[in-house]
C-alpha cells in the first residue's frame, strides 16, 4: 500500500470512536472486491463484512428510531428506517469520512471513478460497521451511527415517503391502479452494472438510470412525477 492510501486509512481510523485491536479487520472492510485476490473465492474482499454490517446498522438505527420516536407507529418507523440505511444516505456518510480516499482498489478501476459510486462507498460503509462489531461490539457500532447519521435523522420532522411509494399513492388515489416498471436495459462489468428503467402510470412514462435496479426505479418514478405533478 502507498504511503498516500496508508495515510488515507489512517485518516479514517482516527475519525472512528473505536481503536482497532484488529487492524486488518478495518483494511479488510476498505477492500474492494476488484482488489480481491480470484484464489480466495472473494473471501477478502469487504462483501463479508458488508452482509455482517448491513445487518448491525438496521439494529443499531431500528433501536434508535423506536427510543427517539416513541409515538410513531411501527409504518412510520420503517419508512425512517428505510430511508436511513439506503444506498445514498450510507455514501453521504461514507463520503463524510472519508472512505473513498480509504478505499483499495487497483489502479484502472480508481481511474474509471469506482471509489466514488455510491454503491461502492455504501458497501464499504456496511463494511466498516461490520468491523467495527466484530471487533468492539455493538457499542462502537451505536456510537458511529448515532453520530454520523444524527443530520439525516433530524433533517424530516415527517417519516419521508420515497418517489415509488409517492407515485403509487398518486396513481391509486385517481383509480388508475399500480405503476409498472420494466427494465430497459443492464449495461457494464458484473460488479459495477449501471441499470435503465421505463416506468409507465396515467397514461406517461419516463426512464431513468442507476447503480441499482432499485434506484432506476426511484429515478424513474421521481421522473414521472414531476410530469403528473406539474
Amino acid at each position: 500500500m502507498s504511503s498516500a492510501a496508508e495515510s488515507s486509512v489512517s485518516a479514517l481510523a482516527a475519525r472512528l470512536p473505536h481503536r482497532f485491536s484488529r487492524p486488518d479487520l478495518l483494511l479488510h472492510a476498505l477492500t474492494h472486491r476488484s482488489a480481491a485476490d480470484p484464489r480466495h473465492r472473494m473471501l477478502d474482499s469487504n462483501e463479508r463484512l458488508e452482509f455482517l454490517g448491513d445487518r448491525v446498522l438496521a439494529l443499531v438505527m431500528a433501536e434508535w428510531l423506536a427510543e427517539r420516536f416513541p409515538a410513531e407507529r411501527e409504518g412510520d418507523l420503517g419508512k425512517r428506517l428505510a430511508h436511513l440505511v439506503a444506498q445514498d444516505s450510507l455514501a453521504q456518510v461514507a463520503l463524510g469520512l472519508g472512505v473513498a480516499e480509504a478505499l483499495r482498489m487497483p489502479a484502472n478501476e480508481d481511474r474509471s471513478g469506482v471509489r466514488r459510486r455510491a454503491s461502492v462507498l455504501s458497501d464499504a460503509m456496511e463494511a466498516i460497521l461490520g468491523a467495527l462489531y466484530l471487533d468492539g461490539g455493538l457499542d462502537p457500532a451505536r456510537v458511529l451511527v448515532r453520530r454520523e447519521w444524527a443530520p439525516l435523522l433530524e433533517a424530516s420532522a415527517r417519516p419521508p415517503v420515497s418517489a415509488k411509494t409517492r407515485l403509487q399513492e398518486w396513481t391509486l388515489g385517481r383509480g388508475l391502479g399500480l405503476p409498472e416498471y420494466m427494465t430497459v436495459s443492464t449495461t457494464g462489468p458484473s460488479h459495477s452494472p449501471l441499470f435503465v428503467v421505463r416506468v409507465l402510470a396515467a397514461g406517461h412514462d419516463a426512464e431513468a438510470e442507476g447503480i441499482s435496479k432499485r434506484a432506476a426505479e426511484q429515478a424513474a418514478a421521481a421522473k414521472l412525477l414531476t410530469v403528473l405533478e406539474a
